[in-house]
């Protein structure tokens, strides 16, 4: 009978535990499953103890023909026994023909001279067990029947085990392969046409789409597209947006990638996949490559040893696909950044970025061109006036406009209504500015009234001086920003200038909270925080980057580093220097808070019956703010 072996069993074990320990040693972010490898084990180790002592046994039963007494005393007689075993301990006899080619059984007697006649009628009597079955059903139980086992057993473990790795798309089954996501189309459908705010942009990506189409008008004059285009600017403002365009409009394959995708754990695998992904590209040639947040892999090279090996060869493979000795005709590498200054200069150079696109903040058209294309999915009333909440919105990115559209309509459905109003999408700005209104937040009347007076005082200041944005609205309803109120000032349009006298005023407003809690309260609280970091950075960048400092003039004292993200700063200065500069920082903001100060002197009235006003009405507009302040000046007209 055919019987598993246990040492075998046991190697195979002992292989499937070894690599599942390499797995866990080579790939630190493993999920464990449910439930560990060991309980599979354990149920394979039962169907293998299962199937030899039940079903194998059960399957060579199956062929003994059970007969009774008479006819085996009939078959004794007749001379027709080949071999016979009497089984005492099982009371039963085991025989088979004369050709032994059947077996038989059948239950014993109480009969002495059994043995006797058996002997006489020629029948051997054999000392193994006889369990005799056909060729076929033999060959299928002891050789097809455990390979088909131990295939279907191979089969499970190594798809528990390719899911304790991650799947079949995990770095241990698809190392040194691309994992670009292959678009012919955009998933969204986005076209150009969705693309709203980034005109220059979209004119420079058309053009390449129109090369794709139709190469053959720039070969007959002899030009030729740029092997590589790209996008920088600040996060939001549709740069992944405007790839998905060009792959709605270019009707190629467009292979999109991230550039974190390329960083394997051993080094080299990060350029095989450029490798792979360049062969996928030629083959499929014409063709878009996306690669999206590329300086994952593009920062400099700075040569300081125990530096990121891998990541250099990765930079190092992609220069060479992308302008190397073998040309890659008829692909267009695409990429995206925030931080091109920390790109590597091989790779920016003309040859492989040979276009550098910059994706901006949009300005007031922009903004409202991009408001408008996403209320086509939200039911507004018909008085909405994008116009003013584009004005409203100043500075926003593409994404921020996105996400006020949504606050406007969830804010609509939260008050019961099928459509959203101007005043939703006014509510909305202030929530993606300065967070939800805090209705649990309750200030004494102290903390109130010195809100009020620190409000009006920004409003009031900004209100007296010339080449100040119109105030828009005030309030002292705390946010979840930490904000206990704010003033919001709108410009009438786009201003891309500003002059020192401008600076100086805004310096001025931001300065008219604090000395407006001073004149009100005769003492200063820590509401200011925030008024006096913009109003010192305001100061300094006076000095150290716009040249309106009459000590050092037009001299560059201060870089900055990460333009799109936030705009960070270094001195580049020596320490004396640096403390001068702080000395006429100083004298700056303290002149522009003695400006503010004066200014609300001279309406001090005005400034404790604004102040009342806000006071009682906890937000008020800018026109009722104007209102007030132009009263007595029109009763004396």
């Amino acid at each position: 009978m055919f019987r598993f072996s246990l040492d075998f069993i046991a190697i195979i074990l002992a292989k499937n535990i070894f690599y599942e320990k390499e797995i866990e040693i080579k790939m630190n972010e493993v999920k464990q499953p449910k439930k560990p490898l060991v309980y599979y084990y354990g149920i394979v180790m039962l169907l293998m103890m299962l199937f030899n002592f039940l079903a194998v046994p059960w399957f060579m039963q199956r062929q003994v023909k059970e007969v009774d007494y008479g006819t085996f005393m009939e078959m004794v007689e007749n001379k027709e026994i080949g071999s016979v075993q009497i089984q005492e301990d099982q009371n039963q006899i085991v025989f088979t023909d004369k050709e032994n080619t059947k077996v038989y059984k059948t239950g014993m007697l109480n009969d002495p001279g059994i043995v006797e006649r058996l002997y006489n009628s020629g029948a051997k009597f054999s000392g193994e067990i006889i369990e005799q079955a056909s060729p076929f059903l033999n060959l299928l139980v002891t050789w097809v029947l455990p390979l088909v086992i131990f295939i279907g057993l191979g089969q499970f473990m190594s798809k528990k085990i390719m899911n304790k790795a991650g799947g079949p798309n995990s770095m241990m089954f698809n190392m040194g392969k691309s994992n670009a996501k292959i678009y012919v189309k955009s998933s969204d459908g986005i076209k150009f046409d969705d693309v709203e705010g980034v005109d220059e942009a979209e004119e420079s990506l058309q053009e390449i789409v129109d090369y794709l189409h139709n190469p053959d008008k720039y070969r007959e004059i002899g030009a030729s597209m740029p092997k590589g285009v790209l996008l920088v600017g600040p996060p939001g403002t549709g740069k992944t947006m405007l790839a998905k365009a060009v792959a709605g409009e270019a009707n190629v394959p467009f292979f999109s990638m991230s550039g974190s995708e390329f960083v394997e754990m051993f080094v080299g695998m990060g350029a095989s996949k450029v490798r792979d992904l360049f062969k996928q590209a030629k083959e499929k040639a014409p063709c878009i490559i996306f690669i999206d947040e590329i300086d994952a892999i593009g920062k400099k090279r700075d040569g300081n040893i125990g530096g990121n090996d891998e990541r250099e060869q990765t930079l190092n493979q992609l220069l060479t696909e992308m302008d190397g000795f073998e040309g890659n005709s008829g692909v267009i590498i695409l990429a995206a950044s925030n931080r091109p200054e920390s790109l590597d200069p091989a790779l920016t150079r003309p040859g492989r970025f040979d276009r550098r696109v910059p994706v901006e903040l949009p300005d007031l058209k922009g903004r409202e061109a991009i408001l408008r294309v996403h209320a086509k999915k939200i039911k507004f009333s018909d008085d909405v006036d994008f116009a003013q909440v584009a004005r409203m919105a100043s500075g926003a990115s593409g994404a921020e406009l996105a996400n006020i559209v949504n606050e406007a309509a969830l804010r609509a459905v939260r008050d019961g209504r099928k459509f959203a109003t101007q005043a939703d999408l006014e509510e909305s700005i202030e929530v993606v500015i300065a967070g939800y209104q805090k209705k649990n937040s309750l200030l004494t009347d102290k903390e109130k009234m010195i809100v009020a007076y620190h409000e009006i005082g920004h409003a009031l200041v900004a209100a007296m001086q010339t080449n100040s944005a119109p105030v828009q609205k005030i309030t002292i309803v705390p946010r979840t920003s930490g904000a206990l109120g704010y003033t919001m000032q709108v410009d009438e349009g786009n201003h891309y200038l500003m002059s020192k006298e401008e600076i100086e005023n805004k310096i001025a407003t931001y300065t008219g909270g604090r000395a407006a809690e001073q004149l009100a309260v005769g003492s200063v609280s820590t509401g200011a925080a925030n008024d006096i970091e913009q109003a010192t950075r305001l100061a300094r960048a006076m000095i150290t980057r716009y040249g309106m400092s009459d000590e050092f003039g037009m001299v560059a004292l201060e870089t900055v580093t990460n333009q799109y993200l936030g705009g960070d700063t270094a001195l580049s200065c020596s320490a004396d220097t640096a403390a001068k500069i702080d000395v006429e920082v100083n004298d700056i903001v303290k002149k522009a808070h003695m400006k503010a100060m004066q200014i609300l002197k001279d309406n001090i009235e005005k400034l404790h019956e604004l102040a009342a006003f806000l006071l009682e009405k906890e937000t008020i507009t800018g026109e009722e703010f104007m209102d007030i302040l132009n009263k007595d000046t029109a009763d004396n007209l």
